[in-house]
């Protein structure tokens, strides 16, 4: 159950997954065209593992940095950390062929202190699937059974491919990091994303008002039928930001980064916190540190989430929380989902239709 990757000088083990049968693979760094579909032949799962029939995977900007070569992975890589199957079989306790799973797509080791302690984030085998390991974008997935979770019922096969890597990054973000509490004012930054229309409804769903930013009036639109109060231009949206919130929300969802930044943090009250998870618009941004000390304001960083948090999001999707499906591309098509996510048009998550 344990591969190893090159980082920099030193090689880490990670727990190592199978992708099977037809899979998008990432071959070459140049963008939507460097995928390619390849067959695979398909095995027995190993001790401990359980080999799953993908119906449908998500795709996460993610694979477009990948592809384009922003995400210095080495091909060949299949694509999608999200994903949503039934069981072939199975090599593990608890899980028998027909059952119906989705993934915590968290690569770690399940033994270190850390996982042990529910904080899989910060095992030193920590990865993402399809970034560190193969992905779900392939017709079999085998994973070690800690991995598997029950398919929400309600819930289509695109929506449940839809929510785990979005979903769990901003639940830890707005729970674990930020802690918005019911009557906070939450800002979120760039609401067409899939990240961002999850934090919308996670926002709603702790009881906060939610405010929400974006470049495209008709994503602004989109966020507020979701569920935001009021919507912002994302160009200089502090003012107005500020002067709807009686002086100032208490949290900013940034996943933007240098473009937004400095108005996430003139956004906050004295004592707000700006809780991140990515940074789209660049890796370098300058901020203004008077601001920040004398405001007592907090810049919290966080990736993905913990196997627990995982375990209350979905609590939170059975008790009625939805994702957002933008739209749906059969997995042969996956150079234009690709593109389509690069045009930044969509308002949610782009999946992929594997089978079924």
């Amino acid at each position: 159950m344990i591969g190893v990757r090159a980082e920099g000088a030193a090689t880490i083990a990670i727990v190592r997954v199978l992708s099977e049968g037809r899979c998008a693979v990432f071959r070459e760094p140049s963008g939507p065209s460097g995928v390619k579909l390849e067959e695979r032949p398909l095995t027995e799962p190993a001790e401990g593992m359980v080999a799953v029939d993908i119906r449908a995977a998500g795709l996460n900007h993610l694979d477009l940095w990948m592809v384009s070569g922003a995400q210095r992975i080495e091909p060949p890589r299949v694509l999608c950390a999200d994903g949503a199957g039934v069981v072939a079989a199975s090599a593990a306790e608890g899980w028998q062929a027909g059952d119906e799973v989705v993934f915590y797509p968290v690569a770690c080791d399940w033994e270190c202190e850390h996982c042990r302690a529910g904080e899989q984030v910060l095992c030193p085998h920590f990865g993402i699937f399809g970034e560190h390991t193969d992905g779900t974008a392939c017709q079999r997935f085998h994973v070690p059974a800690q991995n598997l979770r029950r398919k929400p019922a309600g819930l289509s096969w695109e929506e449940a491919a839809a929510f785990p890597l979005t979903f769990l990054t901003a639940w830890r973000m707005l729970t674990t990091r930020a802690g918005l509490r019911p009557g906070e004012t939450l800002l979120v930054v760039g609401a067409g994303a899939g990240v961002a229309a999850a934090a919308i409804a996670i926002g709603k769903h702790l009881g906060a008002r939610v405010l929400a930013t974006s470049r495209s009036e008709a994503k602004r639109e989109r966020a507020q039928a979701l569920g935001a109060e009021q919507t912002f231009d994302s160009s200089g949206f502090a003012k107005p930001v500020k002067e709807a919130s009686d002086g100032g929300v208490d949290v900013v969802f940034e996943h933007v980064g240098p473009a937004t930044l400095t108005d996430s943090l003139r956004s906050i009250r004295k004592g707000g916190r700006v809780v991140f998870c990515g940074s789209t618009s660049g890796t370098k941004a300058e901020v203004f540190m008077p601001g920040m000390f004398f405001g007592q304001a907090s810049l919290l960083g966080s990736t993905m989430g913990t196997a627990p948090e995982f375990d209350a999001m979905l609590a939170a999707i059975e008790a009625g929380m939805r994702p957002v499906v933008d739209s749906v591309f059969p997995l042969d098509r996956v150079q234009d989902a690709l593109e389509h996510l690069d045009r930044a048009e969509q308002f949610g998550k782009v999946v992929l239709q594997v089978s079924g």
